[in-house]
């Protein structure tokens, strides 16, 4: 729907709040390049008609971003991407990830009597095999 055509369908996860999955997607977006730096994010009148959704689900989601200084706002033009964006995304992700799979991995090993060197070569063999 946009310049850079981020916008595609994609099927809603009944399990998360509506709203999370809109800003999530705009992250993706950024992350992925398709959203640069100072671009236009599309509408939340675009993203209530593609999703079905009300408009004032889809402005939720936009400003969790707002609030997090992902995105702002141009008087009577629209929401766009911030500086340095990407880099913040990418630090909340790498947090995220973190606290999600590694100190889970840990957690587990050690419960299974698996060493943190043992771990790292099962990581470097499952890199391995992509």
């Amino acid at each position: 729907m946009n310049q850079q055509g981020c916008l595609e369908v994609r099927q809603m996860d009944d399990s998360r709040p509506i709203f999370l999955q809109i800003s999530e997607k705009i992250e993706n977006d950024i992350l992925e390049m398709r959203l640069p730096e100072e671009s236009q994010v599309p509408s939340t009148n675009q993203f209530a008609a593609l999703y079905q959704i009300n408009p004032a689900t889809a402005a939720k989601g936009v400003n969790v971003l707002v609030d997090e200084g992902i995105l702002y706002k141009k008087r009577g033009i629209g929401m766009f991407v911030a500086e340095g964006a990407r880099e913040k995304l990418m630090e909340k992700r790498r947090e995220h990830f973190y606290e999600q799979y590694v100190v889970a991995l840990l957690q587990e090993a050690k419960k299974l009597g698996i060493s943190v060197e043992q771990v790292t070569a099962m990581i470097s063999k499952g890199a391995g095999d992509r």
